[in-house]
This record gives structure tokens, sequence and C-alpha cells, in this order.
């Protein structure tokens, strides 16, 4: 009698009632599930562009592998494991690179700030030519050395607090950075502190991070050793692949050939705190979204209700065709199932449709669209995975809220009968 209380309840979803209120209570339901499934489709849809949108940013600053110490801040250059990353058959270049905290005078006040050493072939490990800015009146291009001369190149936020990125006129500031294992001398302050003089190289990197954009500055990789007291050692070894090469697979066989002394780390590894906080929001908005769907959802209980009052005359006709009241009470039951799938794939149509829309159009803007932000308009990006997540969802809180009160309310129609 399974395909009996389905076509009984079909034919009950579209009939038309002896009373119009239920046909619009109906309608209301659908629309109501609707709009909570179009909700949960563009909000996960807007997270996902997002975390699209930043992990293109950091891209540009960040190599596709990292491999760092996996203990202490510091390893050796000439280690041996390195050696071996360094020739492996898919590694088309790899750069040391050093950073550690270092701090320069700003109009007397001292700005500690991230001092990154890299090496001459930083350039080809990774993308940091496509996020140079070059000031108005400024000529200048991005160096590290030249002759006896030592070159900085600040983020542009970090730019604009030494006030310029020419910050070679009229004098050359001078970094500082404590000596390894010393106490500061109150009485000559001066001499615990290695320092060295950097001369602006005329350009400054954007990557619209805070993170980099106000905190670092690139260097040479001598400078910032000499620097901090760490000649011949590295903080991490930055890598790029050669073309064609995939990355999971390099990644895993370089992960064997560090063994447990180092850490090897794709892009979005290296960022984890940033997306594990993204994916965390879109966590807590999709929970907050489900509690919506479920509160719409008990329209349908209302709907299916009058529905069963409407129909009491209708279930000794029922019964006369050899439906039992456990049938009686699965069309009623699957009469609301069938208004939570309507609406379901009615939200997720218009939910993706929406997305798409805002995808190739951009009718939500940022702001006021004056080009104060990276993106002009609100960056959307459809997954199928989050698509059938918000379908089945809506699905499961849908059939689940009805279960409960329509066998509760069909038992006692068929008992009253």
């Amino acid at each position: 009698m399974g395909k009996f209380s389905s076509f009984v309840a079909r034919r009950y979803l579209f009939s038309k009632k002896r009373h119009n209120a239920i046909n619009i209570i109906s309608i209301i339901s659908v629309i109501g599930v609707a709009l909570a499934t179009t909700a949960l489709v563009c909000t996960m849809s807007v997270f996902n562009g997002f975390q699209d949108l930043v992990s293109t940013l950091f891209t540009a600053f960040d190599p596709q592998l990292e491999v760092t110490p996996a203990s202490g801040k510091f390893a050796k250059s000439n280690d041996p494991i390195l050696e071996q990353i360094r020739k492996h058959p898919q590694v088309a270049s790899a750069t040391d690179c050093i950073e550690d905290n270092a701090m320069i005078l700003v109009k007397g006040h001292p700005l500690v700030f991230q001092l990154k050493g890299v090496g001459d072939n930083y350039t080809e490990s990774t993308d940091i030519s496509d996020i140079i800015y070059v000031q108005e009146g400024v000529h200048g291009q991005f160096k590290l050395h030249s002759g006896e001369k030592d070159y900085g190149t600040p983020g542009i936020g970090l730019a604009s607090t030494l006030g310029s990125i020419n910050f070679d006129n009229p004098q050359p500031p001078e970094v500082y950075v404590p000596k390894k294992g010393k106490r500061i001398d109150i009485a000559n302050p001066i001499s615990s502190f290695n320092y060295g003089t950097l001369y602006a190289s005329g350009v400054c990197f954007q990557v619209h991070q805070r993170k980099y954009d106000e905190n670092y500055m690139l260097t040479s990789l001598k400078f910032a050793q000499r620097l901090f007291d760490q000649n011949g050692m590295i903080s991490s070894l930055e890598i790029c692949l050669k073309d064609g090469s995939t990355t999971s697979s390099v990644k895993k066989e370089l992960r064997r050939l560090a063994g447990d002394r180092f850490v090897v780390r794709d892009r979005m590894e290296q960022q984890e705190d940033t997306f594990r906080i993204m994916n965390i929001e879109k966590m807590v908005a999709y929970l907050f979204l489900t509690f919506i769907v479920l509160v719409a959802c008990f329209n349908i209980i209302g709907s299916v209700s009058m529905l069963i009052i409407d129909k009491r005359e209708d279930v000794g006709t029922l019964r006369h065709l050899g439906a039992t009241d456990r049938d009686i009470s699965r069309v009623f039951l699957l009469e609301g199932r069938f208004i939570a799938l309507l609406g379901a794939v009615i939200g997720v149509i218009v939910g993706v449709s929406l997305c798409y829309a805002q995808e190739y159009f951009g009718f939500i803007k940022i702001g006021n669209g004056d080009g104060n932000f990276i993106v002009e308009a609100y960056p959307v990006s459809v997954h199928l995975l989050d698509v059938l997540i918000v379908f089945i969802t809506v699905c499961v809180v849908g059939f689940v809220s009805v279960w409960y009160p329509v066998r509760f309310l069909s038992k006692r129609l068929t008992s009253e009968d």
C-alpha cells in the first residue's frame, strides 16, 4: 500500500481544497522552506567565495611548498635532507629563507616588524613580481642587494608607516636585532644589538592581507643571517615545482624524505589558522540557518494539520478502498514530506541561480563600489558538496520535524472515526 499512500498524498498536495486557506498555507509552507534553503545555499557559497578569494591572494607571496624545521626555529642550510629535497626531480627552484623579529626607529620610536631574508632566486620560487607596487614618482625595482648595499622591500602598510617606500631619503634607516643570549645594557643599549643599514628598493609589495602588508619586509638572505647571528642557517626552504607536477603527490614524496626532522606544507596548510577560522564561521552560519529551516518547517505542521481536518470525510472512503489506519497516517506524513521536499528543490534551484547570477553580474556590491575593496561585488563559489549537504539537511529536518505531530494528529483522526 506504499504506492497507494504516495499517490493519495500527491493528489492532496496539488488538488484544490474545499477551503482556500489550506492551499494558501501550503503555498506559504513551501515558500518558507524554499527561502530558508535559498539562504543556506547562498550563505555557504559566499563563504566559499571568500575562501577562494583569500587563497588566491596568498598564492602570490606563499610558495607552493614550504619546508620548515619540525623543532626549533632554524636549521642548517646544507643539511643533507634539505640537499635531497633541492635535488628532487620535480623541484624547479628552492629558495633559502630566514625570518625573525627586527626593529627600526621611526621618528624616534621603535617599530617591530618581521624581517625576511631570501635567496637571490626568490622571484623563481614565488610570484612576488605579480604583487610589486611602485609608488608614483618613485623609480625602483625589486632587488635584494647590489655591491655593498642591501635593500629592503616592505609591505605597503609598513611602507606607509615608514612614511615612504623611498625611505633612503634623506637618511637610510638602520635595522636592529637583539644579540643572542645577551641582556640589554642600560648604560650602553646600542652594544646589545646587531644593526645594519637597509636601502630602499623603491618598491613595495601588496598582498591585501594585514599579516603581510603591515608587518613584513624582504631583504637579502646574507644581510638577515648576519643580523640574526645565524650564518649558514635558514628558517624555511621555499619550493616551486616544475610545470605539470602534482602538488599533493610531490608533497607526499618530500614528507617521506623529510621524515620527522622537517615539516612540508602546501599553501593551504601554511595559512591553516586563517582557513580554520573561516570554516568555523561557515559552520556557525550553517547551524544558525538550519535552525531557521526548522522554524520554517513548523508551517508544514500547520498546513498538514488543516489538511487532516479538511479530509476527515475522505478517511471512510479510503478505508472502503482497503486502506488501514497506518496507510492513512502515512498519507498525511508523506504530504508533509512532499511539502518539505518541494521547498528544498525550489530553494536549491533558486539559490544556485542567484549565486551564478551574482558571480557573473555582481549585483550585490561591497561598500559603495568605489574601488576601496579587493573586489567590487561579494564573491560566490558554488560547491556541489555544499549544495548536496544543504539539500539533505533541509529534507532531514523537514521529515523529522513533521513526523511526530502528523502521526499524532492522524491517529486521533482515525481513532475518532
